[in-house]
């Protein structure tokens, strides 16, 4: 029996590239004008406040001296000096805050992937860390403020600033952690697991190495989060012209505080001085993002 391909019955297939309507057309353009206006609406205040922070301070950092010296020994008029103290202040304060935070952070964040499931304990610290995410840097300050000197009766120092920074690093590292963790293939556990492995030699020796890149870069993203505070050396630290190595007691610059502590100052060098210390913030935050980049794809387990 023939096939009558002239048969009306017989459904006729679509083409595979069909013209699109004007509407759509115009949907399409509306769209891309809105993503590209919402494009333009974040990066221009973002570029006009790097081009007007390397504009103004730049200058500044060139000198040698900046690096080197500090301010002690000089008028709020006199020229010269550096920020020294405030970056060493800077520094400091993060890598403790650092110290403290890290363990802790990576340590709730194993518990919560591999120990904790649907648990009420594992829920609460969840609701938790939801909520210091969420807490302003003035209200951990106060907090600690309340705690270490009211109660405790211990001076302002920057070991006070650490504690306040340590409240805000945490849910960071938390957070990080936790889901560069769920992202490791339950296949490796359970291959752990049949070769006889008990489970925290699994996380230590597999899990954790697995996630390593997204963990550290993690931490250092949330490092250079909190060294730009500035609302933690405002009440637990007063501003040093001078270098003070002494973590538990007297005075300590940092660049936030520096920057405010030059604001008020409405001479040339307080000018310089002020825009100095913002640009050099930046550029050091900047070597903490970089330094992370460079951590993930180094550590990344497709790289090996």
């Amino acid at each position: 029996m023939s096939t009558n391909l002239a048969d009306p019955t017989r459904l006729a297939t679509p083409p595979t590239f069909q013209s699109v309507s004007v509407s759509r057309r115009i949907k399409n353009g509306l769209a891309t004008g809105l993503v590209w206006g919402a494009f333009l609406v974040a990066v221009i205040p973002l570029v006009w406040v790097l081009y007007t922070v390397l504009e103004r301070g730049f200058p500044v950092i060139l000198d040698g001296d900046w690096w080197q010296k500090s301010l002690s020994g000089l008028l709020a008029r006199q020229e010269g000096g550096g920020a020294y103290h405030a970056i060493y202040g800077t520094l400091v304060q993060g890598l403790v805050c650092a110290v403290i935070s890290v363990p802790i952070g990576i340590m709730i964040a194993i518990y919560l992937v591999e120990y904790g499931g649907r648990s009420k304990l594992a829920k609460s610290t969840t609701f938790m860390v939801d909520i210091l995410t969420g807490v302003p840097s003035i209200v951990a300050a106060l907090f600690i403020y309340t705690v270490w000197i009211t109660y405790a009766g211990l001076g302002r120092s920057a070991f006070a600033v650490s504690l306040a920074l340590v409240l805000l690093m945490v849910p960071v590292v938390v957070r990080t952690t936790e889901e560069m963790l769920k992202i490791v293939p339950d296949e490796l556990r359970e291959a752990s697991y049949a070769l006889g492995i008990p489970k925290w030699k699994t996380i230590v020796k597999i899990v954790i190495p697995t996630a390593l890149s997204g963990i550290l870069t993690g931490i250092m993203l949330a490092l250079a989060r909190v060294m730009g505070e500035t609302a933690p050396v405002l009440v637990l630290a007063a501003y040093a012209p001078y270098i003070n190595y002494n973590l538990f007691d007297g005075p300590m610059a940092s660049l936030p505080l520096m920057m405010v502590n030059e604001r008020n100052n409405p001479t040339q060098a307080g000018y310089e001085r002020l825009w100095g210390a913002a640009i050099t913030l930046v550029l050091i935050i900047t070597l903490f993002n970089l330094l992370a980049t460079v951590i993930s794809r180094t550590l990344a387990p497709k790289t090996k």
